[in-house]
């Protein structure tokens, strides 16, 4: 048996808490980053206000009962009302308290170092392109314009499911937002709320009749190079197919 750590191994030996050793960080809270990313310059698509009151939709239990992971999706669009309601059910703001703007999905220190983009294969009424989704406003910022389901696919080790969805999600973490506070830690607590995230992904789709398939295998500097992210401070880290079943 080989007994040798991997990077992996030796990356949770060495975040891990202990009551043997400090913590292997200090708060530097004067290298705090900026809790909301926006592009200011960006042409701004509104989402209007999400309709979370709906009665015809599952209820959450229900929605814990059948969800599942779907690849199939039919060749029809997500409309925006549906869009918008993802994206508020997502990573939408539900309150303020002093300076957090609390989400749908928790966060390590509040800190919300998960950023959503959107690659829209088939909305109605909105061009295909690559969107970053405004929390603070509920509204899409276009990135650029174009059809990359098929960039998406190839970078997602081929994965023809994420050319037929109707949105593909995909989230970065900025790993500064977090890193301050947290040390080398930090990286635990972004991959732990995109999961967070997805989940909550899950769930919506399910409550709105959508199909929903999260992905975590893919050619990060691919994927990092769609939505302009460097691959260094800002990184890809999950992404999830929504489509018609």
């Amino acid at each position: 048996m080989n007994n040798e750590k991997g990077i992996g191994d030796r990356y949770h030996e060495e975040t891990s808490y202990s009551r043997k050793k400090r913590f292997g960080y200090k708060a530097q809270r004067l290298d705090m980053t900026e809790p909301f990313k926006t592009y200011p310059n960006a042409e701004k698509v509104s989402l209007g206000e999400p309709n979370i009151s709906n009665s015809k939709r599952k209820s959450l239990l229900d929605a814990l009962s059948n969800r599942r992971s779907i690849r199939d999706y039919v060749n029809k669009p997500i409309s925006m009302d549906e869009l918008s309601l993802l994206l508020w059910a997502i990573q939408g703001v539900t309150a303020k308290m002093g300076p957090y703007a609390l989400r749908t999905a928790p966060s390590a220190g509040a800190l919300y170092p998960v950023e959503t983009y959107i690659l829209v294969n088939n909305v109605s009424d909105l061009e295909p392109g690559v969107y970053h989704y405004n929390i603070l406003q509920h509204c899409l910022e276009l990135l650029k314009k174009g059809n990359f389901g098929t960039d998406i696919s190839n970078a997602a080790l081929g994965q023809e499911m994420l050319e037929q969805a109707g949105i593909v999600l995909i989230w970065t973490g900025i790993i500064g937002r977090s890193k301050w506070k947290y040390g080398e830690r930090a990286y635990r607590y972004i991959y732990m709320d995109a999961g967070h995230i997805c989940q909550n992904a899950y769930l919506a789709a399910e409550a709105m009749d959508l199909g929903c398939c999260s992905v975590g295998a893919f050619f990060d500097d691919e994927v990092n190079f769609i939505v302009g992210v460097d691959g260094k401070e800002e990184i890809a880290v999950y992404l999830c197919g929504i489509g018609k079943k």
